[in-house]
This record gives C-alpha cells, sequence and structure tokens, in this order.
C-alpha cells in the first residue's frame, strides 16, 4: 500500500512569489489571441487599393513635390489680396508715372485681363504679407480699378512670389526688372542708386551703381554716377529732373565737381519753371557764370607729335601740340560717343569746369 503524502497549504509569502513569476512569464507571451494578431498582420501587409488607384495617390505625392520645389523657385502664379501688398515696401526707381500710358493700362486690364503678373516677396513684420519687387505700375493700375468699381473682380492681382536675396537684393530685384521692360532715365539710374547706399543696402553709391547696374558699360556707368551727384546735392530743387537731357546732365555734373552747388541752388531757388524748357535754360544761364573762356589763339602747323599708343583691344591714340595747343587724337573700334564722353568729364574734372 503506497504511502500518502501529506499536503500542505502554501503560505502567504509563497503565494506572493507564484503570481510573480506567473505575472512575468504571462508579460512576454501573446496578449491578444492568436487569431486577432494573425488578422492584423496580414491586413497591414495585403494592399486593399487597386494598382489604379496606387499609381494615381503616387502621381499626387510627386505632383505636390514639384508644387513645393516650384512654389519655392518662384515659378507658381498666385492671386493675392490687393489688401496685402505694401506697394511702398521698397523706393521705386521710377520718378514719375506717365498719366497717360497708365490710364491705357487701365482700359486694357478692363478689356483683357491682366496678362502679366507683378512680383512680389514676403513680408516678416507689419500688417501686409507680401512686399512689392516689380509692377508698380500694374499694382496701381489695378488699385485704381479696384477703388471705382469695387467688388471682387478687381480685389486680387496676379503675382509671382520671389526671394529678393537670391536676386541680388530688392534694389537690384527691381532695377533688373525696370531696366528689361522699361527705359530709364540717367537721373532714374543715380537716384535710385543714392537711395540704396542710404539705405545701407551698399556702401556708398559708387559700389551701388556698380552691383545695380553690371551690365552696363563703363561709360554708361560713369554717367550714372554723374546723375546720382546731381541727386544728392540738387534733388530737391528740380522741378523736371527726369527730363533733364544727358548733355546738360554731365555738364552740371562737372561744375558739381567744380563747386558750383551754391550757384546753382540759387538759381533754381530763384526762378520760376512751369516747364521742362524753361528749367534747362535756366540751368544754362547759371552755368554760364561758372565757365570761363578761353584765350583765343592763333593757328598753325603742329609743333609737337607724340609716338602713338596702341591699346589691347585696338585702341589708338596720340597726342600732339600746335599753335593752338595740345590735342589727343582717338581711334579704333572701341571708341565711340560714350568712350568720348567719358574722357571729356575726366578731363573737365582734372583741368576744371569747361568755357565757352
Amino acid at each position: 500500500m503506497a504511502k500518502r503524502r501529506k499536503l500542505e497549504a502554501p503560505s502567504a509569502e509563497d503565494l506572493s512569489r507564484i503570481e510573480e513569476e506567473f505575472r512575468r512569464e504571462t508579460s512576454k507571451g501573446i496578449v491578444n489571441a492568436p487569431i486577432a494578431q494573425v488578422a492584423a498582420e496580414t491586413a497591414a501587409l495585403h494592399e486593399t487599393r487597386s494598382a489604379q488607384d496606387r499609381a494615381a495617390a503616387a502621381k499626387d505625392r510627386s505632383d505636390a513635390e514639384r508644387l513645393r520645389a516650384a512654389e519655392k523657385g518662384g515659378l507658381v502664379m498666385l492671386e493675392v489680396p490687393l489688401s496685402e501688398i505694401r506697394r511702398d515696401a521698397i523706393v521705386r526707381d521710377r520718378v514719375v508715372i506717365d498719366a497717360a500710358e497708365l490710364e491705357e493700362l487701365k482700359l486694357s486690364i478692363m478689356k483683357t485681363g491682366l496678362r502679366l503678373p507683378i512680383e512680389v516677396f514676403p513680408l516678416e513684420e507689419g500688417a501686409f504679407r507680401y512686399g512689392l519687387l516689380s509692377g508698380y505700375r500694374r499694382l496701381m493700375a489695378m488699385q485704381q480699378l479696384s477703388d471705382y468699381f469695387g467688388g471682387e473682380k478687381h480685389a486680387t492681382i496676379k503675382a509671382v512670389v520671389r526671394d529678393p536675396q537670391a536676386m541680388g537684393g530688392t534694389f537690384a530685384a527691381m532695377v533688373e526688372e525696370n531696366e528689361i521692360r522699361a527705359s530709364l532715365s540717367h537721373f532714374e539710374r543715380g537716384r535710385i542708386a543714392v537711395i540704396a547706399a542710404q539705405q545701407g543696402a551698399f556702401v556708398n553709391t559708387e559700389e551701388a551703381v556698380n552691383a545695380l547696374f553690371p551690365q552696363a558699360s563703363k561709360a554708361k556707368r560713369s554717367k550714372i554716377r554723374s546723375f546720382a551727384l546731381i541727386f544728392e546735392e540738387l534733388g530737391d530743387m528740380l522741378s523736371f529732373p527726369d527730363m533733364l537731357k544727358e548733355r546738360d546732365g554731365l555738364r552740371m555734373a562737372a561744375a558739381l565737381r567744380e563747386g558750383a552747388e551754391g550757384r546753382l541752388r540759387d538759381a533754381l531757388a530763384e526762378g520760376r519753371v512751369e516747364t521742362p524748357e524753361e528749367e534747362a535754360a535756366l540751368i544754362a544761364e547759371a552755368l554760364d557764370g561758372v565757365e570761363r573762356k578761353a584765350d583765343p589763339k592763333k593757328g598753325g602747323r603742329p609743333k609737337k607729335v607724340a609716338s602713338p599708343r596702341v591699346l589691347d583691344n585696338g585702341v589708338r591714340f596720340q597726342a600732339g601740340e600746335d599753335a593752338n595747343g595740345w590735342y589727343i587724337r582717338l581711334s579704333g573700334r572701341a571708341v565711340g560717343r560714350d568712350t568720348i564722353d567719358v574722357a571729356m568729364n575726366e578731363l573737365e574734372r582734372i583741368f576744371g569746369p569747361p568755357s565757352r
């Protein structure tokens, strides 16, 4: 007969130990029912959409990526509310807006809509979302139409968002647009160069001219600097600066370099002009008092001729002296009216203002 074992009830400590071991073992196992886990894994691995739907979704992702890249590159045209655009975010290079041309633009917009978008750039502060970069006349025309007609038809404008820093800065981007689409006067070019330097975009006016008009010839940049000097010294006195002829402007700049600012300012302050022609005549009269007349000399054959010099670009120049004084003769394909004007301005700077 087998010997019976005597069973003893586990103690409280044994029960706690057994329960803890059970919890540790079961936490490593499957919490959910096996069939539920298998069903979840199968559903995750199985694509329920059709091949056509999957292709459409992939195309949507690709299109979204291209759209984001196009927006970043300023290639997407937006409809921007006029109320979100600050027109004077930067000082404009245009001095005068022709009223007749603006009316023609408004009529064209009313008939066929705005064909060419403006360019704007994001503003980080203030009540406006964008600042105007280019398209000043287009924006002005749309704002006038909106004020006149009201409603939603003219409440927005087609615009492209640009990054001006990637285009050389706001001033450079604006000037480049106007250089391509509209003819700026030398005074307008000189004016914006001075303003850009004054606002800290460039170290000085000369650097501003070089940066804003990099494609211009050396002679053209020299003229722009001359008109920049006129804006600095007389910009607040001139009534028709945009109508100033190139030759008269260069003459004024040469006189200013010789200290004629006071004389010119007095003449402009005392005179009363109503037309560009009257202002030009007033300036010419003031400059006549500045210029000196040369002493007449008798003519004669040349006394002395220096050996000609030929530069790498083919320009040939030769100095000589005759009874009338010294002369310099220039020739070559690179010699033109612009280069001669630059040379004459430099001679005026060296020897003093011209005489009549």
